[in-house]
């Protein structure tokens, strides 16, 4: 056999056939390469490989056409299968020296991460797992080519053949969506001839075992036929070769049977033992939260997809697959909206988008709408759309909560005083908790309402009246739960509010806090990254936290016995207060200011009544623009707070998994120059070499 590989392999490179492939590959690999990843700053190999893979279909077949059909036109088959070599090691000689010869560019792929890591974070793992689909998506080509050539004695139809069986398998998926976009018997046996599927999961940052059963098995069952065809054309017509002819066709039934079987048994393990999600944020990998609340699940749901089974998003099936396989409680069924147009009707008034999912368990159903699923961001210089984040596990997670709860938690936000809106990122996360939200203004209520899980006051500006201020107070004393925001700009004083404060011996400063530590600072020293003290309200909070503009609180200790006071936020002991705000004159520390570590946020809780309040000296701290300069970690507070303080023991709230990197940052001469020596000058060279030798050969 490894006479045949070498003999094969020198073959290839003695002629031109082998240089040709090369330059080819590398010509369209290096093209995308330039363009996505060097130019554009695209961290994804995935990408350029992508292109690729449709270019293999044309030049594997014009490399592997010679394979067997040469040895048969020039008779000197005979020559090999008369020879101490059996016919399986010659057939597996020839198919290794291709294997070879189609690895040594992918080796040279190999190569790409570790360049692109020069210029910024690239998902390593993804990157190769791409390639390793690639690799095995080639082996599995070649196989086919070399059975194919085995059929005839002419390359050019070898060739030909051989594109056309690629092309379709290629093409399977779509189609099967021609043939039926909602999915049928037919269409279920035809996708499994689908050889890009595969690809695909690996390209997404799969490994993909179930692909690499089918890619393997698939090379093993075309070596095999390939095997029988060899054997058959051995034999001339006689009563033995009838009996050799029903062997055959044995074998081949057999060998069939048994890589559909292998791959049914692939198909059917559970998705997370079939794949093993490599993606750096775990796109396809449930959080334990989700994981705990469905092993929780003691009732039946089902999840509705608006959607053909064939056209649906691949990210949300593996992800709805995993959902299925964590509890026999929760099933998929897709429903194709062009077959059953008014299926939603049962469940919401409008007509949710194509790819929406209904999560239904008894009688309470909750609408996933389609464009929920990830979160965009928009490129303003050419008003583009990309997707940014994967919310899929977030949104199915809640709806799931919500439909297998018996009650759903309400939060209040108070209105009428000069408050500020709740920010509707952070209003987004309760709901995703399953806590609804509305607003509350007190002088159209006789009291705080019965169903209040918890109220908001956002740094108001202007004072609670003395009826409201009662309310409020009132609210409290019956144990319930407030979240308090300090507004410094406000408009006069508030000494009813103040009061409210003042029976949970909470005092506020006047003013504004900075800290001249610069480690505990953002650009300016009333940009506050305080200490995150450790609680139960910051158990989600990693490192920073953002407060801009923030007041200082203190603890009056009137109430010691039936009050607990926990520092949730604090400065360093660099800090200082600038009482005049209005007239700041310098924002360095002076002589006047009073000085020291100061409590920036607090809970409350009374042992007495059950009110629990927690309070955060900025109005900006729960607002967007805020949240990003930390990477979300003030929205992981105010989530650690409702989490907290909320007795909704179903309360889970999964954060989006952010889908990109940061682009490359790549100098333009490096582009240019890699233009030119990759695309240009490497597959000129690698023509040329193999004219040269091949010249120098026929001159021998």
């Amino acid at each position: 056999m490894i006479a045949i590989l070498k003999r094969e392999l020198k073959a290839y490179f003695t002629s031109v056939i082998g240089w040709i492939f090369m330059a080819a590959f590398f010509f369209v690999f290096n093209l995308y390469f330039v363009a996505n990843n060097l130019i554009y700053g695209t961290p994804y190999l995935s990408y350029s490989l992508n292109n690729v893979a449709f270019v293999l279909l044309i030049i594997i077949p014009i490399l592997a056409m010679r394979s067997m059909s040469d040895d048969r036109r020039t008779k000197t088959d005979q020559l090999l299968y008369t020879s101490p070599v059996s016919v399986p090691k010659v057939i597996l000689g020839k198919f290794l020296a291709l294997v070879l010869v189609f690895s040594i560019v992918v080796g040279a792929i190999c190569l790409c991460p570790l360049l692109l890591s020069r210029f910024g974070s690239i998902p390593m793992a993804e990157s190769y797992a791409a390639i390793l689909g690639l690799w095995l998506y080639g082996c599995l080509s070649i196989s086919i080519c070399v059975f194919v050539s085995s059929l005839t004695e002419s390359q050019v139809i070898a060739a030909v053949l051989s594109f056309a069986l690629l092309f379709i398998g290629y093409m399977m998926e779509g189609i099967t969506s021609i043939i039926s976009s909602s999915g049928n018997t037919l269409t279920k046996v035809l996708n499994c001839l689908s050889t890009s599927s595969a690809l695909n999961n690996f390209s997404n940052g799969m490994l993909d075992v179930a692909g690499i059963i089918y890619y393997v098995s698939g090379t093993l069952l075309f070596l095999f036929l390939t095997c029988q065809v060899v054997q058959k054309h051995r034999w001339s017509v006689s009563a033995k070769k009838i009996r050799r002819g029903v062997f055959n066709s044995s074998f081949v039934v057999i060998g069939i049977a048994v890589a559909v079987a292998v791959n049914v048994f692939a198909g059917q393990l559970p998705e997370k033992v079939k794949s093993v999600d490599l993606t750096t944020q775990n796109l396809y990998t449930l959080t334990d939260d989700s994981v705990k609340l469905i092993n929780n699940l003691k009732q039946d749901v089902t999840l509705y997809v608006l959607s053909a089974e064939n056209s649906a998003d691949d990210t949300v099936v593996r992800t709805l697959e995993n959902y299925e396989d964590e509890s026999s409680h929760i099933k998929v069924e897709y429903v194709d909206p062009a077959v059953s147009p008014n299926f939603y009707s049962s469940y919401t008034d409008s007509a949710p988008s194509d790819g929406s999912i209904i999560a239904v368990s008894g009688e309470k159903s909750k609408v996933i709408d389609a464009s929920d699923l990830y979160e965009y961001s928009v490129d303003y210089s050419t008003y583009t759309q990309t997707k940014s984040a994967y919310d899929g596990e977030g949104q199915l997670t809640s709806a799931i909560s919500y439909v297998t709860s018996d009650n759903q938690p309400k939060v209040y936000v108070i209105t009428g005083h000069g408050e500020s809106s709740l920010d509707s990122s952070f209003q987004s996360a309760l709901e995703k908790m399953n806590i609804s939200v509305e607003e509350l203004t007190l002088l159209q209520q006789d009291a705080v309402p019965d169903d209040a899980e918890g109220i908001i006051i956002n740094g108001p500006t202007a004072d609670f009246s003395a009826d409201d201020a009662a309310k409020i107070s009132a609210y409290l004393a019956g144990g319930g739960k407030a979240v308090i925001t300090t507004a410094y700009n406000k408009t006069a004083d508030t000494p009813n509010f103040d009061s409210v404060l003042a029976a949970y011996d909470i005092s506020v400063t006047s003013g504004m806090v900075m800290d001249s530590d610069n480690t505990h600072y953002y650009q300016y020293p009333f940009y506050l990254l305080p200490d995150v003290k450790s609680a139960t309200q910051t158990s989600k909070v990693d490192k920073y936290v953002f407060l801009p503009y923030a007041q200082a609180l203190s603890n009056t200790g009137e109430h010691p016995d039936t009050l607990e006071w926990t520092d949730l936020l604090t400065s360093s002991d660099s800090a200082y207060i600038k009482t005049d705000v209005a007239n700041i004159r310098s924002i360095e520390k002076e002589a006047t200011d009073q000085s020291g570590q100061f409590t920036l946020a607090a809970n409350v809780t009374d042992s007495e009544t059950g009110a629990d309040i927690t309070i955060v000296g900025s109005s900006l701290v729960f607002t967007q623009d805020a949240d990003s300069v930390v990477a979300g970690q003030n929205l992981a507070l105010f989530k650690g707070i409702f989490s907290g303080t909320s007795a909704a023991e179903s309360a889970v709230s999964i954060d989006a998994k952010q889908y990109t990197y940061s682009n490359l940052s790549v100098n333009q001469s490096v582009a240019i120059m890699s233009e030119t020596l990759l695309v240009m000058v490497l597959p000129i060279v690698l023509i040329v070499a193999g004219i040269v030798i091949w010249y120098r050969r026929r001159r021998a």
